[in-house]
């Protein structure tokens, strides 16, 4: 029979390469799941305090959804040249202006501000100065940014006098 502490010394080596090879890897493989998992919490926790931030942000601009509403109108998605067309029709007549006619109108992106478009439009007017003038204020009044960019007017004999000219408006 073997020596019992040549055994007693076999058995703790045997042991040790059991805990080496098996336990070991298990062991170091639990670790990184631990770590995995609390790094998911981390950013589970952080995800919840990022949609909280953005509720409340959103509350907050409910605050202001008058004033956002007006820098909608003044700068909508698009052009919306039926509504446009509209309100200048509806101006001018209530000015006491015709409007003779509108012009095509061309668009370009802005370089320095890429998202917003700047658009063009001629039109050409009949009437008194007077009228002209309060035309003008209703355009400068309204929630639209529009710009007059020329403008140029003929007579032949007095009134009434022939206005022509180019607004500008811009979009997203």
């Amino acid at each position: 029979m073997i020596n019992k502490p040549i055994s007693i010394s076999i058995c703790l080596f045997m042991s040790l390469i059991l805990v080496v090879v098996l336990i070991l890897p298990q062991y170091q493989n639990l670790k990184s799941v631990q770590e995995e998992i609390n790094q998911k919490r981390a950013e589970i926790k952080y995800s919840q305090e990022h949609f909280l931030k953005l509720n409340e942000l959103s509350g907050e601009l409910g605050k202001y959804s008058t004033q956002l509403s007006k820098i909608d109108s003044a700068l909508p998605l698009s052009p919306s040249l039926p509504s446009l067309f509209g309100f200048l029709q509806k101006t001018s007549s209530e000015s006491g202006l015709i409007l003779k006619r509108f012009g095509e109108v061309t668009s370009e992106s802005l370089p320095e501000r890429e998202k917003i478009k700047e658009h063009s439009l001629p039109l050409a007017l009949s009437g008194s100065y007077s009228s002209f003038k309060s035309f003008l204020s209703s355009l400068e009044k309204t929630a639209r940014l529009i710009e007059i960019e020329s403008l140029s007017f003929s007579s032949l004999e007095g009134p009434p006098f022939n206005f022509n000219l180019k607004i500008k408006f811009h979009s997203y």
